[in-house]
């Protein structure tokens, strides 16, 4: 009774939309129309009247056409005869005067999924593409698409269309016809040639989703016409808009052309590319930026690409989806160039707020970027991670610690002595995980660490977690001869839970004890037996399978193979160290930002880029005559190009002769210099590759002539503060200013092109106080203007600068470590009492280096040593003593250094040239370089004036420290604030002639640049230094203990220093 009541009430309640949709009156029309569209959006079904509403598609309303056109659109398909009854109303609608009732009826015509109306779609697409109205001509790219997936057989006609849409110069149309381009014919390249530069030009004005479309498919496209960027050395790529040094001779550009024919030259349509996307880095639309981060990618030079950093770090700010994809694709980068993201690793440090899957993938980004310089900051950082109540985060973290242990090997042993400190924590997972990465660890050097793997086989009674106690088992068979009374008592306690424990730990105690049987068969020998006939009847075939195996492998009888002969060999052979690699590492072969990538797997559509290739094709298939509209374009962007820096070059000279400038015209003036150097490249890039350039030269010139005449008056100013700046510069080598807040920073930056008149009134009005200025002052202010350019803070907004990014250095600490210093060593805080003064060395080491042998040098030998004298080159450089000798019968003329190949931030100031060096003459230089607190070894070349020789410099830890003295009670205070992960010790055995005060002493700082701590106590020793780069404290203590033996402890917040340190100690105080 009730369903036919429901019936009976659903069809009255469509017989009242029928009478509505026949009311003579548009306001019942409109009611029933919305009732019915509300119906389609429950799911419910509203077919039964399609009659009705197809009556209403001439409706003169258009709020009613409308929501006729999209009941249409939804049954079209269900209903076919009765929609081809409207086909003849849409039609008329394609006339309409009304452009937009014109692109519905497009709009709904293409959606009416009827093969029977191919024809007529095709010829309404073909008039609509050339329809007066940009939106119209919008609609029917959009209708191309959706023809193709009906009929793919008009693929020909279509292209037609697309080929006419492509030469359209609407930007309202451009994102369009390029999505159709790439539905319905991605691989027709030759449709692009002719209009490329003009979808570079217009780019910048498309529709948000129409630029991300555009800038993917430019990309392939790129990569198919242009020879690659990227060479092994950044110095062979010369851009071709490189203007010539003022102050060069005509010799010298004439040598400098030749130089640059052999070098690779861009081609100027690859740099108006990167030039017309650059300014879409600082675009609201995540996808945008996301999109020309890319491009750079897979486009730009190296040097370039750093450019993109900062863009994707500022979309971290956004919602958890946009940081996910973010963060996958940064993870990919940082795997090829951490030296782009080095610069903002705070910014990957992980929130409590975030979800697990952000965390993970900062974890991941952390870990790409660990190297020598960071490992000490983001190992303190990944100690407070694994403390987190996130369990699945804190396992995660124990696994970067294992794989930055892997990577770093300075750190091996300390990431080793934190994860056993793990083993002793209440949580089973963070145990767990810490003994598996052990057990990877402890492969790649087991001989050292045969404590290691008796305490682990303590814990194997408490852990349950099956991976581990499988990694325990594994270790204990592997290296079972290392503790030969440990091994069978822990197969002994397996053996009596066998039953109850999980298939992994079973095959692991087969393991075992086939291990055991072959090396210590006369303990083991019943056992072996006994859990073989265990898992012969175990539920599992795995277990049984092995089980069998094993036994005809290890228990010769008369059936036994010859493989039983060398049983021992294949359990007990060599096994490799695994690999712990990053599983981003597997998708850098799929463009960044794009389905695949994300999914790590090729989804459906994914094109492919292409390889670079060899030779270019020729760049005369773009050219193409330029509109009028498009030139006028051109040259109102060049002007207003060419007024910018000529503005900023005199308020800047001015600024800079002005003593007390505010900060806001400071740093105004630091951006316009990255903002002319732009504008500079733009402008010579345009004269030789752009149709308009013409037209731009002269503008450009007529301008320049105007400005000249305009601030001749100036000149004699200009001059002066260009002498300043000179000096400015070499000062700024050997001295860092600190920088101002980000906060001041980011909102001069943002404010600085609105503030263009204020600053130049301010310049204008102060200028005549700078000749009164005294020559110090004058120095002072250019050294803070230069800094601002090579900051690394986040400026979300300071993209116009294409300075390279290299990996950060640390803040130099002055000769005093003051409180205020020490707060930007990354976190390391010194109290006010603490007295920390820079002491003369103890001990001058008379140790020799060979640098060059006198064979391979041609007669030429040179050798080097450490004087522990301060440099004359910088506090932050280690001064190296470099002789020279002539062990020939001539003249060896012009010695000098060459060519230099150093790591990242690493810095040389070489030697004068010596003119020439009599025979078996001999003479000391003088060298300083900056090893960053690294024992990386700096390359470069010692040239004659016929040859050049390649040498190297690598430092012992020892020589990279400056002897710092300070009190008994200081140093106990700074060496409890070191402990954990910066704390490295070993004990070792002391030779009895060593147990001196003076011996220990003597050998102590004779190993290492160290100052002796006064102590009260005998048996103690102390030393202390600081780091030469970054001033980071180093605390040695040698504590004697009983039976010849010593305790070397060693604190620094440097734990690769302290650990090579503590390497090369430790021989120094055991040796006779």
């Amino acid at each position: 009774m009730f369903q036919s009541t429901f019936f009976w009430m659903e069809e009255q309640k469509n017989e009242d939309l029928k009478q509505m949709l026949e009311s003579s009156k548009d306001s019942a029309k409109l009611d029933a129309m919305k009732r019915i569209v509300g119906m389609i959006a429950k799911g419910k079904n509203a077919s039964e009247l399609f009659p009705s509403v197809v009556k209403n598609v001439a409706s003169k309303n258009i709020e009613i056409k409308k929501l006729v056109y999209v009941y249409l659109m939804r049954y079209a398909e269900e209903q076919q005869d009765l929609a081809l009854l409207s086909i003849s109303t849409f039609q008329r609608a394609l006339k309409d005067p009304n452009q937009l009732i014109r692109a519905s009826a497009l709009r709904v015509l293409s959606s009416i999924r009827v093969p029977i109306i191919v024809p007529i779609m095709m010829l309404a697409i073909k008039e609509a593409s050339s329809d007066l109205s940009p939106y119209v001509r919008k609609n029917a790219a959009h209708a191309i698409q959706k023809l193709y997936s009906l009929d793919p057989e008009q693929k020909e006609m279509l292209i037609e269309v697309i080929e006419k849409l492509l030469k359209d110069r609407s930007t309202l149309v451009a994102g369009s016809v390029v999505m159709a381009f790439e539905e319905v014919c991605p691989d027709r390249i030759d449709l692009i040639h002719k209009n490329y530069r003009k979808l570079c030009t217009l780019l910048v004005d498309v529709e948000e989703w129409g630029q991300v479309v555009i800038i993917h498919m430019l990309t392939r496209y790129a990569r198919t016409q242009f020879v690659s960027p990227w060479k092994k050395d950044d110095d062979d790529v010369v851009e071709e808009y490189n203007e010539n040094n003022f102050y060069e001779s005509d010799e010298e550009q004439k040598e400098k052309d030749r130089k640059v024919k052999k070098t690779y030259v861009m081609d100027p349509d690859h740099r108006l590319l990167l030039r017309n996307t650059k300014p879409l880095l600082q675009s609201r639309n995540a996808a945008v930026v996301m999109a020309v981060a890319q491009l750079y990618w897979h486009l730009a030079p190296k040097s370039e690409a750093g450019i993109v950093s900062k863009s994707l770090v500022r979309l971290l700010r956004s919602n958890r989806e946009v940081q996910y994809i973010v963060l996958q694709n940064i993870a990919t980068m940082s795997i090829q160039r951490k030296g782009m993201f080095e610069p903002y690793l705070k910014s990957f440090y992980v929130r409590s707020t975030d979800p697990t899957m952000i965390k993970t993938l900062k974890l991941e980004i952390l870990t790409n970027l660990a190297n020598e310089a960071n490992i000490s900051t983001l190992l303190r950082e990944f100690q407070t991670y694994v403390k987190s109540q996130d369990k699945q985060f804190a396992a995660a973290t124990i696994q970067a610690i294992g794989r930055c242990a892997t990577n770093i090997t300075e750190v091996t042993d300390t990431c080793l002595s934190g994860l056993v400190c793990l083993l002793s924590n209440r949580d089973e997972i963070v145990v767990a995980e810490s003994v598996v990465v052990i057990k990877k660890l402890l492969q790649t050097q087991p001989s050292y660490h045969g404590e290691i793997i008796k305490h682990m086989a303590k814990l194997l009674d408490n852990i349950t977690v099956p991976v581990a106690r499988a990694s325990i088992l594994w270790l204990i068979g592997e290296y079972c001869e290392r503790v030969p009374k440990i091994a069978p008592d822990v197969l002994r306690k397996t053996a009596k839970s066998f039953t109850n424990e999980d298939d992994l730990v079973k095959l692991q105690i087969l393991n075992l004890g086939a291990k055991l049987y072959l090396t210590n068969s006369k303990q083991t020998k019943l056992l072996t037996q006994y859990v073989l006939n265990l898992g012969k009847y175990d539920q599992s075939y795995d277990i049984r399978d092995r089980t069998r195996f094993i036994r005809q492998l290890i228990v010769p009888n008369e059936k036994s193979g010859a493989l039983s002969k060398y049983a021992k060999k294949i359990f007990l052979a060599q096994k490799p160290a695994p690999l712990l690699e990053s599983p981003f590492k597997a998708r850098d072969h799929f463009q960044l930002g794009t389905l695949s990538h994300t999914l790590s797997s090729r989804a459906a559509g994914y094109l492919e880029l292409s390889d670079w290739p060899e030779v270019a094709p020729d760049p005369a298939l773009r050219n193409v005559e330029a509109p009028e509209a498009a030139k006028e374009w051109t040259v109102f962007l060049g002007k207003t190009k060419k007024e910018k820096p000529t503005e900023k070059f005199y308020s800047e000279s001015e600024e800079e002769e002005d003593e007390s400038a505010s900060t806001s015209a400071t740093e105004s003036e630091s951006g316009s210099e990255s903002e002319k150097e732009d504008k500079e490249e733009g402008s010579s890039d345009e004269s030789s590759g752009s149709s308009s350039s013409s037209e731009e030269s002269s503008d450009s010139e007529s301008e320049s002539k105007e400005s000249t005449v305009k601030k001749t008056s100036r000149t004699a100013e200009k001059s002066d503060s260009e002498d300043i700046k000179k000096k400015a510069k070499r000062i700024t080598k050997k001295r860092n200013t600190s920088s101002s807040s980000d906060s001041e920073s980011s909102s001069s930056e943002e404010s600085s092109s609105d503030s263009k008149s204020e600053s130049d009134l301010r310049s204008d009005s102060e200028s005549g106080k700078s000749g009164r200025a005294t020559s110090s002052k004058k120095e002072e202010k250019p050294i803070q203007d230069r800094k601002a350019p090579n900051k690394k803070d986040v400026f979300l907004l300071d993209l116009d600068d294409f300075y390279p990014v290299t990996s950060p250095l640390s803040v130099p600490a002055a000769a005093v470590l003051s409180p205020s210093l020490a707060a930007d060593l990354e976190g390391l805080s010194l109290s006010g009492s603490s007295v920390i003064d820079v002491t003369t060395q103890v001990f001058v080491p008379t140790k020799t280096h060979e640098l060059l042998h006198r064979m391979s040098g041609k007669g030429l030998a040179a050798h080097y040593h450490f004087s522990r004298q301060p440099c004359i080159f910088g506090d932050c450089t280690v001064s190296v003593q470099v002789t020279l000798t002539n062990t020939t019968d001539q003249k060896i003329e012009n010695i000098h250094i060459g060519e230099k190949k150093l790591p990242p931030g690493m810095r040389m100031h070489g030697f004068n040239p010596i003119e020439s060096l009599e025979p078996e003459g001999s003479i000391t230089v003088s060298m300083g370089i900056d090893f960053c607190d690294s024992t990386q070894t700096a390359s470069f070349q010692l040239c004659t004036r016929d040859d050049h020789f390649n040498v190297n410099i690598q430092p012992p830890v020892g020589e990279l420290l400056l002897p710092v003295t300070m009190s008994e009670k200081d140093f106990k205070k700074e060496q409890g604030m070191l402990t954990g992960m910066n704390e490295t010790s070993a004990t070792i055995a002391v030779a009895p002639q060593n147990s001196t005060s003076l011996v220990i002493i003597e050998r102590v700082v004779k190993a290492a640049n160290l100052g002796v701590v006064p102590s009260g106590q005998d048996n103690i020793h102390r030393f202390a230094a600081k780091t030469v780069h970054s001033g980071s404290l180093v605390l040695v203590t040698v504590e004697l203990k009983e039976s010849s033996t010593a305790q070397l402890i060693i604190n620094t917040e440097k734990t690769v220093i302290g650990s090579v340190l503590l390497r090369e100690l430790k021989p120094v105080l055991s040796q006779g």
